[in-house]
């Protein structure tokens, strides 16, 4: 599975606007992918709109992207964003595909999208540390997606879910106390460069 990680910056108050203007543009006629995450962050940079969605093979990401960037509105936002940023991701081989709420039962309302870079040659093995022991970790909170970066600094990103901030830091304690996470020799392929940020679900969003 493929997806696009989208970031405008948005002025002040016009959240509500600009996440209406991006339920149109990603489910007309000619859009492509599926509209899976439409999130607007609460830590981390404010003022910004995370919108995820959902390719199932990388010519239609391409395709979509294209048609965003000949956009002379992309997102329907263009008179409403100060910057967009799109980035281009793979699902780790081994997860299920993201689903909406309705479907998968994953919800928030609070959401951590964390970005970690990878140092060279430590993708496949941060892969398969993660198939060892998100199992485990799930039990815990659910892990939405880990994807790796297809564009720009090597890097993947990773979107958990949680009913509050309260029951995050409860299950990341847990998690440490059980050894279940980190896993094991998975930091020695990641560099500083991390980046964690935490975003609730717009009126839009398939994934509350």
């Amino acid at each position: 599975m493929y997806y696009e990680l989208a970031t405008m910056t948005l002025p002040f108050g016009t959240a509500g606007q600009a996440a209406t203007h991006v339920q149109t543009y990603t489910t007309a006629p000619e859009a492509g992918g599926e509209l899976l995450g439409c999130w607007f962050t609460d830590i981390g940079q404010l003022n910004q709109m995370i919108v995820l969605r959902g390719f199932a093979d990388l010519g239609a990401l391409q395709t979509e992207r294209a048609r965003t960037q000949k956009s002379a509105d992309p997102f329907g936002c263009g008179g409403i964003f100060q910057s967009l940023e799109q980035h281009s991701y793979q699902g780790f081989p081994w997860m299920k595909p993201v689903r909406p709420s309705a479907e998968s039962g994953i919800r928030g309302p609070v959401y951590e999208i964390r970005t970690y870079g990878i140092k060279t040659g430590g993708v496949q093995a941060t892969i398969d540390l993660w198939e060892q022991y998100v199992p485990p970790r799930e039990a815990l909170s659910p892990c939405v997606v880990a994807m790796v970066a297809l564009d720009g600094p090597l890097r993947f990103t990773n979107i958990w879910s949680y009913p509050t901030l309260d029951a995050r830091s409860k299950a990341r304690a847990d998690a440490v106390v059980q050894g279940i996470w980190p896993p094991k020799g998975g930091p020695a392929h990641l560099t500083t460069n991390m980046v964690s940020t935490i975003a609730l679900p717009t009126a839009v969003s398939p994934l509350k």
